[in-house]
């Protein structure tokens, strides 16, 4: 019998405007995934730590088949303090995901340094990031020949 710690993320669906929290989030590391349904958009929200000892829960949630009606994924990294290559190469994976099942992915709100590791990498030239959530909420659909909005910085 697994420890649990050791059990695999819930599978339960969620109802329309449902939440679903897990993830151990504590100041030694540990990541904390909330995933939320604001009409289309499914907001995943991540605190913490995103790297390879904590990068499990989040690899479930963006593999999930979202459910029908979503048409944008949404990760907010605003309270994400750290990011390694193995959080990166998630995002990228999701974003691939995303466009073949039509739907799109997209950033909100990168602390200074999740946006440096974006900006280093390239990556923030293949995905779509935004200020912050609300900017992300409401923003339009993309023009599918343009590049992604502006990094975030001093306003």
């Amino acid at each position: 019998m697994p420890r649990p710690s050791e059990e695999p993320p819930s599978e339960e669906p969620r109802e329309p405007g449902g939440r679903h929290e897990s993830g151990g989030h504590d100041e030694s590391g540990g990541l904390r995934v909330v995933v939320a349904d604001q009409g289309p958009v499914c907001v995943v929200t991540l605190a913490g730590e995103l790297d390879h000892d904590t990068a499990d829960e989040l690899r479930a949630v963006l593999a999930r088949p979202p459910a029908a009606g979503f048409e944008r994924i949404v990760v907010d990294l605003a309270d994400l303090r750290f990011c390694d290559s193995t959080g990166l190469n998630i995002l990228l994976r999701a974003r691939l995901d995303g466009q073949a099942s039509g739907r799109r992915l997209e950033l909100a709100g990168p602390s200074p340094v999740v946006a440096r590791l974006l900006a280093i990498t390239g990556a923030d030239r293949v995905l779509r990031i935004h200020r912050d959530l609300g900017t992300a909420l409401g923003a339009p659909a993309p023009d599918p020949a343009g590049p992604a909005d502006p990094p975030p910085g001093p306003a």
